[in-house]
């Protein structure tokens, strides 16, 4: 008989497969991200953003998730995915575009993108890594971004996703000029460039990319 499982636990197991796009556990626990505040509302730039997220982060395929509604009570349940173009309309008319990618260590992962395009504010592009699968990559996530398992204590896993997501986040500036970059759990909106007047605070828990006399400085988190 198994041991009962504590709420919130990641086990690896050889059964569990980060990679595996239709594994709802895979799509659990929040997004992992590099979110980019782009500038306001322009269809071409964001379309422009989105194929150089795809191409410099190397993800391999191009799908949409397809959900089964059973009840009004029920949540909807995760039945597949499937093939999309990778456009501006396939984002925008499906919401989440997703595919698989290697981590720095070499290890494959499910991935996606997501655009927000504020009423009165800025596009931002989010391109995020599910905290479900990357628990399931490294034992170390656990339950961040929860409890004791933040900050410093979380810098030997975060910081080689956060330098990948930085070089990714600065080949991206090289096409497509931005206003502003994050890195972290759930960061898009966070903060915004017109925030950033007297620099990034010295202390801070997330990742930066500011652009600065036109080059990309990243200021990763410390603390």
């Amino acid at each position: 008989m198994n041991a009962p499982v504590a709420p919130g636990s990641c086990i690896m197991s050889p059964m569990a497969d980060a990679s595996d796009l239709n594994d709802d556990e895979n799509w659990s626990g929040g997004f992992y991200e590099l979110s980019i505040e782009l500038g306001e509302r322009d269809d071409s730039r964001l379309e422009k953003a989105l194929l150089a997220v795809w191409r410099h982060a190397s993800v391999q395929g191009c799908f949409a998730p397809e959900y089964q509604f059973f009840s009004s009570s029920t949540p909807a349940r995760l039945v597949g995915h499937n093939p999309v173009s990778l456009s501006l309309r396939s984002l925008e008319g499906l919401g989440h575009l997703r595919g698989v990618v290697k981590l720095p260590d070499e290890r494959q992962i499910v991935c996606g993108t997501v655009a927000i395009r504020e009423d009165d504010g800025p596009d931002w592009l989010d391109f995020y890594l599910p905290l479900g699968a990357l628990g399931r990559t490294d034992p170390r996530v656990r339950g961040f971004p929860f409890g004791d398992d933040y900050g410093v204590a979380t810098f030997p896993w975060r910081q080689p996703i956060d330098q990948w997501l930085a070089d990714i986040g600065s080949r991206i500036h090289d096409e497509v000029p931005y206003r502003l970059g994050l890195i972290g759990c759930e960061v898009s909106g966070e903060v915004y460039a017109d925030q950033l007047a007297a620099g990034v605070p010295d202390e801070h828990d997330i990742g930066y990319l500011v652009p600065l006399n036109g080059k990309l400085a990243y200021r990763e988190a410390n603390r």
